[in-house]
């Protein structure tokens, strides 16, 4: 039993984390996560993890609240059974938008929720395509954050899109657009937006030639679909020819599905970070696993072998 490999699920992504568990040859934990006749978050362990090196998979996506409750739960009932390692695995981590004080009287929400893993009982945490990557530094326990890219790239590599153009919808997403824009050996541009509010923005220009082009717009979320769909719209009014998109995390809030179906997009590629709902309905939606890179990273960290090759 001393450093045996287990792996635990919520409720959250149980799909995602049942294929984890099939790329290492490993059965899924045994664990009852339910309710109280109140509503109230119900946990326990069925199987003995003493001295165990234990992963949670469970994103902290909508309902965000619930799902993350759960997390903080388990991983208290594994740490009072003696768990000898808890590593949260968060796909999605969120509550990550609110990064810093950019205004008065707001909160610091992704350091917060850091402390409360912590707290919890983690004791390293291993996620991908953090919102910003300065929450690493907001816990103090180590930090695993993967990258979709490589996964996302191999499969625009093997579509051969002719006269391509990468597009990022904002200022923000440049690092990651670049480093699409060097794997596919491909121009870079920039949509030049500003933000209305905390969920609201407004495509107002292209930076870069994209007339004549076809366009793959990439970002690590569709959360409302409201900002890719204006960059779809500015794109195109500036003479784009086909218009791809890619997007980590399909958090895909209030009208996006709809916003998305409608939208003159050839195909948005997201990953099954978050399980969707209704997928029948988005027929331009392709979902890509993310397991066996989950899987390959669970396995190194049980090992101690280094991570890091997993991020190119």
């Amino acid at each position: 039993m001393a450093n045996e490999l287990k792996i635990f699920s919520g409720n959250a992504n149980v799909h995602l984390a049942a294929a984890i568990v099939r790329e290492l040859h490993k059965p899924l934990g045994k664990i009852d996560v339910g309710r109280f006749p109140e509503g109230e978050i119900s946990v326990r362990v069925q199987e003995n993890v003493r001295g165990a090196d234990v992963f949670v998979v469970q994103p902290s996506c909508p309902p965000s609240n619930d799902n993350l409750m759960e997390l903080l739960i388990m991983m208290d009932a594994l740490r009072r059974a003696s768990a000898r390692r808890i590593t949260a695995v968060l796909p999605f981590f969120g509550y990550a938008r609110q990064d810093r004080k950019d205004r008065p009287r707001v909160p610091i929400t992704a350091k917060l929720v850091a402390n409360l893993i912590t707290t919890a009982g983690a004791n390293r945490v291993l996620t991908m395509d953090l919102h910003a990557d300065q929450i690493q530094g907001f816990f103090d326990i180590p930090v695993d954050n993967l990258q979709a890219a490589p996964v996302m790239i191999d499969h625009f590599k093997r579509k051969r899109i002719k006269n391509l153009i990468i597009v990022t919808p904002d200022v923000g997403g440049i690092k990651l657009a670049r480093h699409y824009a060097d794997k596919l050996r491909a121009p870079l541009a920039i949509v030049d937006k500003r933000r209305t509010g905390p969920t609201e923005a407004t495509a107002m220009n292209v930076i870069g030639e994209v007339e004549g082009k076809n366009v793959l717009l990439v970002d690590d979320m569709v959360a409302t679909g409201k900002s890719l769909v204006e960059a779809v719209r500015l794109v195109i009014n500036k003479g784009a020819k086909g218009i791809y998109a890619a997007g980590t995390h399909p958090v895909f809030s209030g009208p996006a599905p709809e916003l998305i179906r409608n939208a003159s997009i050839k195909e948005l590629v997201v990953t099954d970070s978050i399980p969707l709902k209704n997928p029948e309905l988005l027929k331009n939606v392709k979902v890509l696993s993310v397991a066996s890179l989950f899987a390959e990273a669970i396995r190194r960290i049980h090992l101690e072998k280094t991570v890091s090759t997993l991020f190119t």
